[in-house]
């Protein structure tokens, strides 16, 4: 995958500005991690009721608006980052405007699909709908992206360049795809959250103060994740070369697969996939 570099001449030389509706967490992490990769903070600018998001917003050197409307008539690219519930009443207002400027959409919104975003503010608009997870908030996310038909390749290694700004950023083929990947990484972190309580917790039992098995679970967590990403092989290879014959770790695995662990994870998934698709129907 290549990277686009936003602090590059071309992008540079284009003044390209970028507006957040919605200046929460995700926001001003997208914010904070375009400014590290070198996105002039004077062509960042957010809008959002809250005084002191828009102060934190200050704060990390970028602009802020009066209000949504003068942000989008102020900028090429709109980063839609509010909840679901509202964000209808916040395009409606907006669409004469959204039609009048082009401006591209991009939102990070769960639940809100490319049909609805274009019914609520223009149906000519070029919108990429993304789905990020949590640790974005520290620049290691996880993203999926879909751009519908309008969205020109430019605007696309733009979308892909915001969303890299704070970690891995995936094109999917289709709309519905998304729905996967809010199953597996959007809601992904609290699996490995769960994982690591039940650890911790466990290790008590077996007779550990809390800190020494928290602080055991969490390097154990990260060195996993650090060797599947550095390795070669998949992560069955890996798994087979750390579960020696008869050993600790054999006895492990041997229970979870006895108590079918790999239906329990299908399930799981199949469960946030199938309330993505119904959160879809229900705030469209």
């Amino acid at each position: 995958m290549t990277q686009v570099d936003l602090s590059s001449q071309a992008a540079q030389s284009s003044n390209v500005r970028l507006g957040f509706i919605g200046a929460g967490n995700m926001a001003r992490s997208l914010i904070g991690g375009l400014l590290k990769q070198g996105f002039d903070a004077q062509h960042i600018i957010a809008s959002d009721p809250s005084a002191q998001c828009l102060q934190m917003v200050r704060d990390l050197g970028a602009q802020t608006a009066e209000n949504n409307a003068a942000l989008v008539a102020s900028v090429d690219v709109v980063v839609l980052a509010v909840k679901p519930q509202v964000m209808a009443d916040v395009l409606q207002p907006l669409a004469p405007l959204i039609s009048q400027h082009q401006v591209l959409l991009v939102s990070i919104a769960a639940g809100i699909n490319c049909a609805s975003l274009a019914a609520w503010s223009s149906l000519s608009a070029s919108i990429v709908r993304c789905m990020p997870n949590t640790p974005a908030l520290l620049q290691c996310g996880a993203t999926g992206l879909y751009a519908n038909a309008r969205v020109s390749s430019q605007q696309r290694d733009l979308a892909q360049s915001i969303l890299e700004a704070v970690g891995l950023a995936i094109w999917v083929d289709s709309e519905d795809q998304l729905d996967a990947v809010t199953a597996l990484s959007g809601s992904g972190p609290a699996y490995f959250f769960l994982l690591m309580e039940l650890m911790q917790a466990n290790g008590e039992q077996l007779g550990l103060s809390a800190p020494m098995a928290r602080a055991l679970t969490l390097q154990t967590a990260l060195g996993a994740a650090k060797m599947a990403l550095d390795a070669e092989v998949d992560t069955a290879t890996l798994r087979a070369q750390v579960t020696s014959p008869n050993g600790t770790t054999e006895a492990a695995i041997k229970s979870f697969q006895s108590n079918d662990f790999s239906k329990l994870v299908e399930q799981a998934l199949n469960a946030a996939h199938q309330r993505s698709i119904d959160l879809a129907k229900e705030l469209g």
